[in-house]
Formats: structure tokens, C-alpha cells, sequence
């Protein structure tokens, strides 16, 4: 996963206190509670906007804003990255730092067609943690702000995909990662492509799961035969997903 050097006309540096996110979300006992236990500092850290990095918006993104997130704790509860999205009205991508170490984390986030005073805001997607000293690169290229929040996320996404249950078929990782190398006649998935992708193989993984338990519990030779073609089914759907693979059977 990559660090990105923002660029230096984007730093905003401003702390924002936990209080100003508590007024915006009407926070209850339990989030500030979170809050307490789980975040050091919320530091709104860059700006990425046309004024900024010199590329024009898009109706869907006018900018993106960089959190960074000094953690209390090695896990942190997603409730309160979604409280902080939930108070700031642009797409925002997170830097989370704890004992030396780094990561990012985001959840795709779009204007409502309904409302586009509102917004819809999805699952989160977070890379794994990197020495806080990795160096950085510049970000990606991009002709709008749309498109750079795009190559922001997909390999958030892209890497979650290729993480999602490791042990569920041999070679599933890789298998994973080939789904997104489209021929180059194929046009490249769009992020929203990419993130359906996922939900699909998250679906079908958990399928896979429950199918598993079942055949552990079940002690009829009958009844397990039956669940074993009812896995393989499963599992070779789950091959299609992950990108075609040839894998062996049972």
C-alpha cells in the first residue's frame, strides 16, 4: 500500500476538537465514550481542492479532505471514522497513526441522487499498517478531483478484495488481484464496479462459511455428501468471482 506525500500547498494542520464532532452528529454517551477511549487527536491534516493541486472539480467532488487520526489504541471503531464523515460534507480519506506505525482508511463517499444535501456513505476500507517512516509518493495522476479520489480508494479497495478470506480456496489472493488486471481491450472497472465486486465476494465468502459450519455439525454420511456438493457449488462461484481461476476440486 502507498503513502502519499501531499502536496505541500494542500497542508491545513488544523486540530479539530472532539467537541466540534459531538455538536455536528449529536453524539451520544456511547460515541463520546469511543471517542475518549479510542482517539488521542483528530488533526484535519490537507486539503486537497482545485486551489490546492490545480485540478478542476467535479459535481460529485469539489475536494478531498485528509484526516489524520492519532489512536489511543491499536484498533479503532469504525463508528467513529463514520461520525467524523458524517460531520465533514466532502469525501474524506484517513491517515491512522499508532506505536510508529501508519494506515489508511476510507469508505466510498458520494453525493445522494435524492438529496444532494446529503450524503451516502459506505463501508470502510483500510490498507495494513506501514512504519510511520515509509517513504511516500507523489499522488496519482488525475484529470479532476473525481478522478483522483478514485485512484485514492481503488487500492484500498483492491487490497481488501485480495485479503478476503485467504483460506477459503488455494490461490485465492492471487487470483484476486488477476480479477483486476482486465485485458487491455476490457475497460478498467470503475471504482463503483470495483466495490460491487467486493460485496459480491463478501456474500459468497460468508456463504461459503455457513456451508462449512453446516457440514461440521452435520454426522449423516447422507446429508454430508449432500452439503460437500452444495460447498463445492459455493466455492467454485466464489473462484468465478475472485477472476476465473482453475482451481482442483474436493
Amino acid at each position: 500500500m502507498t503513502l502519499y506525500d501531499w502536496p505541500r500547498a494542500s497542508a491545513f494542520g488544523r486540530v479539530i476538537p472532539k467537541n466540534k464532532i459531538y455538536e455536528h452528529v449529536g453524539a451520544t454517551t456511547a460515541l463520546k465514550d469511543l471517542f475518549v477511549r479510542e482517539v488521542d487527536q483528530i488533526v484535519w491534516s490537507h486539503k486537497l481542492a482545485p486551489e490546492t493541486i490545480n485540478l478542476p472539480a467535479t459535481k460529485a467532488v469539489a475536494e478531498i479532505q485528509v484526516f489524520r487520526i492519532m489512536q489511543r489504541e491499536k484498533d479503532l471503531s469504525f463508528d467513529a471514522l463514520r461520525a467524523i464523515d458524517r460531520a465533514i460534507p466532502f469525501p474524506l480519506l484517513f491517515e491512522l497513526t499508532h506505536g510508529g506505525k501508519v494506515k489508511l482508511a476510507a469508505a466510498y463517499k458520494r453525493p445522494s441522487e435524492a438529496d444532494s444535501t446529503k450524503w451516502v456513505l459506505g463501508d470502510y476500507f483500510e490498507s495494513e499498517w506501514l512504519p510511520d517512516t515509509t517513504p511516500r509518493t507523489a499522488l496519482p495522476v488525475a484529470l479532476n478531483m473525481g478522478a483522483l479520489y478514485e485512484q485514492l480508494l481503488s487500492p484500498l479497495v483492491e487490497g481488501q478484495t485480495a485479503q478476503l478470506a485467504p483460506g477459503a480456496t488455494t490461490g485465492f489472493a492471487e487470483a484476486t488481484q488477476a480479477s483486476f488486471a482486465a485485458p487491455p481491450a476490457v475497460e478498467p472497472l470503475s471504482l463503483e464496479a470495483k466495490i460491487a465486486h467486493l460485496e459480491a465476494m463478501k456474500a459468497k465468502t460468508r456463504e461459503v462459511e455457513r456451508i462449512i459450519a453446516r457440514l461440521a455439525r452435520e454426522k449423516q454420511f447422507n446429508k454430508r455428501v449432500t452439503i460437500n456438493a452444495e460447498l463445492r457449488t459455493a466455492r467454485e462461484e466464489l473462484r468465478r468471482l475472485s477472476g476465473g481461476m482453475d482451481g482442483e476440486g474436493e
